[in-house]
């Protein structure tokens, strides 16, 4: 192989000496890839199998197809190899359930060989994806205690995985300190979440979570991807009462989380995407960086540790008028059903919210929420909007911040559907982030957004900007039909000139060209020799 390569580097050298010869000049006649010579010279070499896949004239529909074929080719060897967007692999779907699931958005996943699907909430508010497992204390997974299900939830049993392994104490990615008594003991793990007396636990595994990428107009590829995976056994506090019955889907920024284990395998960029419709449907892709055109700001470090996804609103607006001292950091969670501001902000918006809103106060018996008001007929009077601001006049406009209430005879009210958090930290909440495809850019520390109607990525397609009447889709939050209001949900280079005339140097420099034009034949056609001596003395065929 070494001979083989300097054969083509002697011969290269000779090529390249005869092109700066002007007494002998190189030329070569092109040839198109289709043309009839390529094709006899193709079928010379590899027989008639060749003629089958060649386009019948040139002009024809097939002609264009193989030469568009031929330049995707090109491009992806100019591009070089470009990590994929993956998906789960019954589809990259989401879809919320309203009041049966606690309002969150969910996805089908397969986890394990043999596979088993889960149905799955989505948030990025935490890291750990966990399921109910060989379970002490879980929801229940029969259909029959949800209404919006058509069949059984399913329960995971590691040891009728082949592909399961328990993830021992010794193991980096166990945090579970004082809980291991041994290197060898299986990893325990508790996770407790934002909701009182919310929490999972149980113990942790390794086992392979399917994948996809591909679409409609494409084949699908299948991925089996190793990942931590939470053997929860048991439950409590949300997690019995309907939220999340079938596990959780952690999408933090923890290396415990399925982003941070996909990207360090390298297989895709270190980001996902996530949309949310007004219709409750919704997508999740792996490996998503978001459009060109997309407005974007920074994550923000918690004690010097990007631990979760923190950002800094500059001020907040309600309408057109954008309120003094109103910034704030906050938390980016799907796994949280609305948004909640700092108390102190809170007031502010809520009460300059309530300034420009023509209806009548009213309050809902159980309701936690106080900035609620009747409807004087079917169709709400028109509510102003949130806009949040942030660094380089990027915003995120939320164009119906409310919720509607239902009663007996239709529509009877509206609830402002922000929250006093409780700290100094807000929340954006899933119902802000309807209508917007959300970029986790993990690889750039950055939020990105941009309106969407959540279409399909997988197939090559683009979300579509706006909608299709060529006006912004309506971003938030989606008019879900709340009957009874409830309490907050589960988080879950440089060219050198030519001289003008030719130095010294250069004219040495020409003469050994032309010393080396005329001996490199005779070097090549003895080392040729030698080397063919060489292959019959040792039997080497290539």
């Amino acid at each position: 192989m070494a001979a083989r390569r300097l054969m083509y580097f002697l011969l290269t050298a000779w090529l390249m000496v005869q092109n700066g010869s002007a007494a002998v000049p190189l030329s070569s006649r092109l040839v198109h890839w289709f043309s009839d010579e390529v094709r006899a010279f193709r079928i010379s070499r590899n027989g008639s199998a060749v003629s089958s896949s060649w386009p019948e004239r040139k002009g024809s529909v097939e002609y264009y197809q193989m030469l568009l074929s031929s330049d995707f080719r090109r491009h992806n060897m100019k591009l070089g190899a470009q990590k994929q967007l993956l998906f789960p692999s019954r589809g990259s779907n989401t879809m919320s359930f309203g009041n049966d699931f606690g309002w969150l958005h969910y996805t089908w996943i397969d986890i394990g060989t043999p596979n088993i699907s889960f149905l799955v909430a989505l948030d990025t508010g935490s890291d750990l994806l966990w399921v109910p497992c060989d379970c002490v204390q879980c929801a229940p997974l029969s259909a029959r205690y949800y209404s919006s299900l058509d069949r059984d939830l399913n329960e995971y049993n590691p040891s009728s995985s082949s592909t399961s392994k328990h993830l021992y104490c010794s193991h980096r990615l166990c945090e579970s300190g004082p809980n291991c008594k041994s290197p060898k003991q299986p990893c325990p793990y508790t996770r407790d979440y934002y909701t009182e007396n919310t929490s999972s636990s149980g113990l942790l595994v390794e086992d392979v979570l399917h994948l996809a990428s591909g679409g409609a107009n494409v084949s699908k590829n299948f991925v089996q991807a190793p990942v931590i995976i939470g053997c929860g056994m048991k439950q409590s506090g949300g997690y019995l009462d309907g939220v999340a019955p079938d596990g959780l889907m952690g999408l933090g920024f923890g290396e415990i989380a399925v982003p941070s284990i996909l990207a360090k395998a390298g297989l895709v960029q270190n980001s996902f995407s996530i949309c949310f419709n007004e219709d409750d449907s919704g997508r999740i892709f792996f490996g998503d960086l978001g459009p060109s055109i997309q407005q974007s700001t920074s994550f923000l470090p918690l004690d010097g540790i990007y631990k979760t996804y923190i950002i800094r609103v500059e001020a907040s607006c309600i309408g057109n008028a954008c309120l003094e001292q109103t910034s704030f950091r906050a938390l980016i969670d799907s796994g949280t059903s609305f948004t909640f501001l700092p108390d102190e902000l809170y007031e502010k918006v809520a009460k300059e919210f309530d300034r420009h809103v023509n209806a009548t106060r009213s309050s809902y018996e159980g309701s936690p929420w106080k900035y609620c008001y009747k409807a004087s007929s079917q169709e709400l009077p028109k509510v102003p909007s949130v806009t949040l601001v942030f660094p380089l006049n990027n915003s995120f406009v939320v164009h119906n911040p409310v919720f509607i209430i239902n009663g007996n005879q239709g529509v009877v009210g509206f609830c402002l559907a922000i929250q006093p958090a409780g700290g100094d930290i807000g929340t954006i909440g899933q119902n802000f982030m309807t209508g917007y495809r959300m970029v986790f850019d993990r690889e750039n520390l950055k939020l990105a957004w941009s309106h969407s109607n959540c279409q399909d990525l997988s197939d090559g397609k683009q979300m579509p900007l706006i909608s299709p009447n060529g006006t912004p889709s309506n971003p938030l939050p989606t008019n879900a039909q709340q009957s009874t209001p409830g309490g907050r949900a589960v988080p879950p280079a440089v060219a050198g000139r030519a001289p003008s005339k030719p130095s010294a140097a250069s004219s040495r420099l020409d003469f050994c060209r032309s010393c080396l034009l005329r001996s490199l034949p005779v070097v090549l056609l003895l080392f040729l020799n030698i080397f063919s001596d060489f292959k019959a003395d040792t039997g080497i065929i290539s």
